[in-house]
């Protein structure tokens, strides 16, 4: 059961496992089925164990993560929650079609060639041909992280939801920082159709480029978004339920400072780009449990990879 397992360091360090991963298979989640419980994972049943409220009217406070030397063991895990759960609900989420684990700091993978047309072949003839074959450069890695420096003393009175919303900040904030290689990536190496000044016509013919593939997404700036959303033909556009500005021909306008403000990409997200990490979010997790928090690192190691070049497409404006 939940409240007889021992909690204790060690769990953050088993090679391959995530602290979750490790709590789900001292507590698996499938002997739950039908219970009050179900709804829960490893570790949300453990802040019910020590009865740790992380949010409403009668949330706790930092200080109740270490009412005890176990309950000290959930504190890392509470920060890189919050801290993911800020970087997976960014631009991030809109642009990669994939998500790759990889051991160490380079990666290499594989390349489709697929030029060949696709035609119907008479009987007995040899049909078009494409070949997968490993990729002649690989995919470095790069860290990019935060140093978060907050004495116990400065954040044990605060409650748990707040400094949530402090740490989701980090998170997006990071998420920023990553997002720059991804439009790099995907605006690299990619022919541009141009324009002197941005129309919706301009739009228009930019989706019209995508020929196997569909422009569901595109990536701007702050000031090209403002732009788009000024124009007549959107004055009627409102977000979807999950607060997305959809165009009206079915592409999601995803607005991020990493962009240019002089180019528009236009993907097919199902299949453009690949993100590559060596790792989860990485933190000192020691110190964490030993309130040591005067300065803590919190890193990810990752990259990107163009996939599917005919599934990216970028408008640049010229003026």
């Amino acid at each position: 059961m939940y409240n007889e397992i021992r909690l204790e360091k060690g769990l953050y360090n088993l090679s391959g496992k995530s602290f979750t991963s490790a709590l789900e298979e001292l507590d698996p989640s499938s002997a739950y089925c039908g219970t009050p419980l179900e709804k829960l994972d490893a570790y949300e049943r453990q802040l019910k164990r020590f009865n740790i409220r992380i949010s409403g009217p009668e949330c706790d406070r930092v200080e109740k993560f270490f009412s005890s030397t176990e309950s000290a063991v959930l504190f890392p895990e509470f920060i890189a929650r919050n801290i993911r759960k800020g970087f997976d609900e960014t631009v991030m989420s809109s642009v990669c079609a994939v998500k790759t684990v990889c051991g160490c700091g380079q990666y290499l993978g594989c390349t489709l060639d697929d030029s060949a047309e696709y035609i119907t072949s008479q009987e007995g003839s040899v049909l078009p041909s494409a070949s997968v074959r490993e990729s002649d450069t690989a995919t470095v890695l790069a860290k990019y992280g935060r140093l978060i420096s907050a004495s116990y003393e400065a954040v044990r009175q605060q409650r748990l939801d707040v400094f949530g919303v402090m740490l989701r900040s980090i998170g997006v904030k990071l998420a920023s920082s990553v997002t720059k290689k991804a439009v790099e990536i995907l605006a690299g190496d990619t022919a541009s159709i141009t324009t002197a000044s941005l129309t919706y016509a301009d739009l228009a013919k930019l989706y019209g480029e995508f020929n196997c593939f569909d422009m569901n997404t595109i990536i701007v700036s702050p000031a090209v978004a403002s732009n788009i959303i000024a124009m007549e033909q959107l004055s009627d556009t409102t977000a979807d339920k999950d607060g997305k500005l959809m165009l009206p021909f079915g592409c999601e306008l995803v607005k991020t400072s990493s962009a240019d403000d002089n180019k528009i990409i236009g993907i097919d997200r199902n299949f453009a780009l690949e993100f590559i990490t060596s790792s989860d979010l990485v933190m000192e997790t020691d110190k964490l449990i030993d309130r040591q928090l005067d300065q803590i690192t919190v890193s990810i190691t990752c990259g990107f990879r163009k996939l599917t070049p005919d599934a990216v497409k970028v408008l640049e404006i010229t003026a």
